[in-house]
C-alpha cells in the first residue's frame, strides 16, 4: 500500500505525470475521471514565481477534485526555489514536488532538470532545504543518471530520502538519452530492492500498454506507475490499465462518439481556463492520439490541427462524429 506522507494511495496507483502543455487543469480533469490516482501540474519555473510570471502562476490552479495533487517545481537557485515553495505552499497542494529529471536544454543549461545531476551533493542539499522549508511531504522525479557511465541511482535515491523526500518517480532513461531508446527499469528496481529504501519508489518511461504496466508491478516490483507520453490524447488509459489489473482482459477501445465527446469536452475546458487562441493551439497535440487508427482521417487530423477557430474545430468534430460512426478504430 503506497503512502506519501500521510496520503493513502492505495496498491499500484497510477500518477499522471508532470507534461509541459500537457498536464493542465482540464486534461487533468479527464484523467482523474478515468483512473489517474494522483495528478501533477506542469513544471512551473521557480524563476517565473518569484518574478509573479503569468504563465508560471497560472499553472497554480488546482482544484478539490483533483486530489491529491503534487505541484512541481524546478530552478537550480536555492534561494529562488525556497521563496517558490512559500508561494507554492500558499495554493494547498497536496504534495511539493522537485524536478531533477527534465533533459531540455533551456532548463538543464541552468542546471536545473536533469542539470544537477552532474551535481549530486547540490541535488541533496536543495532537497534537505525545501524539506525543511515546508511541512508539505516532498517528493521527488528524476533520471536514472546524467549518462549511462553515471548512473549512481540506488545511492542518490537512498540519500534524497535520508534527507526527508517522501516518495521518488525515477524516469528509466538518462539525460543523454533524452527520450530515445528503451527506458531501463532495471535500475529502478534496484532502488526499489534497496532494503534501506522505506519510501515509495514509482516507474516511469514506456508504461505505454497495461501489460507494461503489469510487468512494472509484478516483474520489477515497483510501488506505482507514472504515464507520461501513453496518456496524451487518451486519457482512456488509466481505466484500461486498472480494468487489466482486475480482469487480465482489455477493455473494448473508445467508439468514435466516445473519442468525439472527450476532445470535444477537453476543447472547451481549455478555452474556458486558458482562453482560445492558447486552448486551441496547445490541444492540438491530443488529437493524434484521440482519433488514432481511424481510416482516412488526415484531413479531418489536418483541420483539428489548423484551424484557429474553436467553432471551426467543434464543427470538425461533429463532422467526424457523423461520418465515422462505424469505423473500425484502435488505440
Amino acid at each position: 500500500m503506497a503512502k506519501i506522507g500521510n496520503i493513502e494511495l492505495g496498491s499500484f496507483p497510477l500518477l499522471l505525470a508532470p507534461m509541459e502543455d500537457v498536464s493542465d487543469p482540464p486534461f487533468r480533469a479527464l484523467c482523474k475521471e478515468q483512473g489517474a490516482d494522483v495528478m501533477y501540474t506542469e513544471f512551473i519555473s521557480s524563476e517565473g514565481l518569484i518574478r509573479d510570471a503569468a504563465k508560471s502562476m497560472m499553472k497554480l490552479d488546482i482544484y478539490e477534485k483533483e486530489r491529491p495533487i503534487g505541484i512541481q517545481i524546478f530552478g537550480a537557485n536555492l534561494d529562488s526555489m525556497l521563496q517558490a515553495v512559500d508561494i507554492v505552499e500558499k495554493t494547498n497542494p497536496d504534495i511539493i514536488d522537485i524536478n531533477y529529471g527534465c533533459p531540455v536544454k533551456k532548463v538543464v543549461c541552468k542546471g536545473a532538470g536533469a542539470g544537477i545531476l552532474k551535481d549530486i551533493p547540490k541535488m541533496v542539499s536543495l532537497t534537505k532545504a525545501i524539506v525543511e522549508r515546508t511541512k508539505l511531504p516532498v517528493t521527488v522525479k528524476t533520471r536514472l543518471g546524467w549518462d549511462y557511465d553515471s548512473i549512481q541511482i540506488v545511492d542518490v535515491a537512498e540519500r534524497l530520502q535520508d534527507v526527508g523526500a517522501q516518495a521518488i518517480s525515477i524516469h528509466g532513461r538518462t539525460r543523454a538519452q533524452m527520450y530515445k531508446g528503451d527506458a531501463d527499469w532495471h535500475p529502478i528496481a534496484a532502488v526499489k530492492n534497496n532494503q534501506r529504501m522505506h519510501i515509495p519508489v514509482f516507474g516511469n518511461g514506456d508504461v505505454d500498454t497495461p501489460e507494461r504496466a503489469m510487468m512494472m508491478r509484478d516483474e520489477f516490483g515497483l510501488d506505482g506507475a507514472m504515464i507520461g507520453r501513453a496518456s496524451i490524447g487518451n486519457p482512456w488509459f488509466f481505466g484500461q490499465v486498472k480494468h487489466y489489473f482486475k480482469t487480465k482482459e482489455h477493455l473494448p477501445p473508445p467508439t468514435i462518439k466516445d473519442r468525439v465527446e472527450m476532445a470535444r469536452r477537453h476543447l472547451q475546458m481549455a478555452t474556458d481556463w486558458k482562453g482560445e487562441k492558447l486552448g486551441v493551439f496547445e490541444t492540438r497535440r491530443h488529437y493524434t492520439n484521440y482519433f488514432k487508427g481511424i481510416p482516412h482521417f488526415k484531413e479531418y487530423r489536418l483541420q483539428m490541427v489548423t484551424l484557429d477557430n474553436a467553432s471551426e474545430v467543434f464543427e470538425v468534430f461533429d463532422r467526424v462524429a457523423s461520418n465515422f460512426q462505424e469505423a473500425e478504430v484502435s488505440i
